[in-house]
């Protein structure tokens, strides 16, 4: 049972981790970065990328806490991300009919040119980084003394 786990955590974390650097580069390719705030989930997605692959070869306490750090941050950026191009969108609809309001704005603004749930992905990624990380060996290793070895892979 616990092989079956082990190997459905290492799953979870390269999904994330595939799902991360497809991101990444999509984000370049569209090229995301015309003000700082495009370049958020560059940042966010690198560390989870960089960290991911860290736990999936020294899974110490340690770097499992900051990969649950980041990956929690994630899901909060995600969250942002859609406010940004919901907001962005609902801005331009508003100068192109200023009298748009209620749920006609809400709709043309979720389907306007800047997708509106895209952002959603890097929330996805976060939930999965924490379901990769839940119950981790090496976060119940310290609660029982002596049976593992934090340096163990």
């Amino acid at each position: 049972m616990r092989d079956a786990l082990e190997t459905l955590r290492r799953f979870l974390l390269l999904l994330v981790l595939i799902g991360m650097a497809g991101t990444l580069a999509e984000l370049w390719l569209l090229e995301h970065t015309e003000d700082w705030q495009q370049w958020i989930p560059f940042a966010f997605l690198g560390a989870g990328l960089v960290l991911g692959l860290i736990v999936l070869i020294r899974p110490a306490r340690a770097n499992v806490r900051v990969f649950q750090a980041v990956m929690s941050l994630c899901i909060a950026v995600g969250v942002l991300g859609l406010y940004l191009h919901y907001h962005g969108n609902a801005e331009f609809e508003l100068e192109m009919v200023p009298g748009l309001a209620g749920r006609d704005l809400f709709w043309k603004s979720m389907g306007g040119a800047t997708p509106a749930l895209a952002p959603l992905a890097m929330a996805q990624f976060g939930l999965l980084g924490l379901a990769c990380t839940y119950r981790h060996p090496r976060l119940l290793a310290s609660a029982s003394i002596g049976k593992h070895n934090e340096e163990d892979p």
